[in-house]
């Protein structure tokens, strides 16, 4: 590989980038589905290798740490891009770039659960016993969704995907100002090192004890988020050679595919009782992201879809509850056989993206444009492509 002092950059979609967000998306939506199943105890995956059964219906906790990973790049890359150099970040530009990009979506999402929760839908009531819906939606505006649920009980499914947020906000919260403090992208980089090497510990049982907690804290994805911007941070002063590109994106897919498709042989090597099991996916997504940042490469027209479900992916996981949850009602309530399960992962997933566009399109991306123009944001920040975090 060779070194220059300002690779090329441009602000243009990575198709490689895009189509990890639209396979993580995927998995987000096939395990929520199967928790449904499973919930209403439909025997659909009887008979099914356990293997498969587990790469259909249980990589949802992975593809949440392949989301983290291309956060991480894509907030620091992006970063980079507009200031330089970590010493001239603006906090200030940051927050709002963020807050535009993340509030409008969110404070709706909040408003919509609390009024079905108000109106007493099932599937959407926050328990007494958790709190309440005060202390939910406490939770979810100062990012500690994750805690409540590992002290207090799980939320319901609409809530419940708000942890993630939790984990990528404290993050961006500590970012920029970390960014300032340290001034120096050595020192940045020894930090994030620290929280690479602390994420499997915080998902190790003998530190841990807490399940809930083991999945949903805040140094159990960090390590994700970390190795995203230790990438983003790399690659804005290297330019791979063909042959590393090549390598990268071998290794990157090797690593991934292991993770995903023989998770049970990465657990029989101890793989979750270490911890290693979502730093080895957290490396894999790093690798795949270099290649592909790197390598101009455009994807095929057969994963078009995937494209699409990745280029909207903040708004299909914002939303995905909704269609999940109303195909499953549907499903349930005309009791229908087991050959129909299919028919409600296409559904759902098919609905998730519809549902995610319109809202994306409609209302979310409007409001982003809106208001970086009334918090008069630099006009350079106004058309710039951001990334969209699950």
């Amino acid at each position: 590989m060779g070194v220059h002092a300002k690779p090329h950059r441009n602000w243009s979609r990575i198709d490689g980038v895009d189509l990890l967000r639209g396979v993580s998306i995927l998995f987000v939506l096939m395990n929520h589905v199967n928790m449904r199943l499973l919930g209403a105890k439909v025997p659909y995956l009887k008979g099914v290798p356990d293997q498969l059964a587990s790469t259909i219906a249980w990589n949802g906790q992975f593809a949440v740490q392949m989301f983290f990973v291309v956060s991480g790049f894509l907030i620091t890359s992006t970063s980079l891009r507009r200031w330089g150099t970590p010493a001239n970040l603006s906090v200030r530009d940051f927050y709002l770039l963020r807050f535009a990009r993340i509030a409008p979506l969110m404070l709706l999402l909040l408003l919509v659960l609390s009024v079905l929760h108000l109106a007493g839908v099932h599937a959407f009531v926050v328990s007494a016993k958790t709190g309440g819906l005060g202390r939910a939606l406490l939770a979810a505006l100062t990012f500690h969704i994750g805690f409540l649920e590992a002290t207090r009980g799980y939320l319901p499914g609409g809530w419940d995907i708000l942890w993630s947020l939790s984990v990528e906000e404290m993050f961006y919260l500590a970012f920029p100002l970390v960014a300032r403090l340290l001034r120096k992208q050595w020192l940045l980089t020894g930090l994030l090192l620290l929280f690479v090497f602390a994420g499997p510990f915080a998902r190790m049982k003998a530190f841990n004890p807490n399940p809930v907690w083991r999945e949903y804290s805040y140094f159990g994805g960090m390590d994700g988020i970390a190795l995203g911007c230790l990438t983003a941070m790399l690659l804005s002063k290297l330019a791979f050679s063909k042959a590393a590109v090549r390598t990268a994106g071998v290794i990157g897919t090797i690593l991934i595919v292991f993770r995903l498709c023989l998770s049970l042989l990465g657990y029989k090597w101890g793989m979750g009782k270490s911890g290693l099991n979502f730093t080895i996916l957290a490396i894999g997504v790093s690798f795949a992201i270099a290649a592909a940042s790197q390598s101009h490469w455009k994807a095929p027209r057969v994963f078009a879809p995937l494209l699409v479900l990745g280029q909207r992916s903040y708004e299909i996981y914002l939303t995905h509850m909704f269609a999940v949850l109303a195909l499953f009602s549907v499903f349930t309530h005309f009791s229908l056989p087991l050959k129909g399960v299919p028919v409600l992962f296409a559904s759902s997933i098919t609905l998730a993206g519809v549902l995610g566009w319109l809202v994306a399109t409609i209302y979310a991306e409007p409001m982003n444009l809106w208001l970086r123009k009334s918090l008069r944001l630099d006009a350079r920040h106004i058309g710039a492509a951001e990334p969209l975090v699950d």
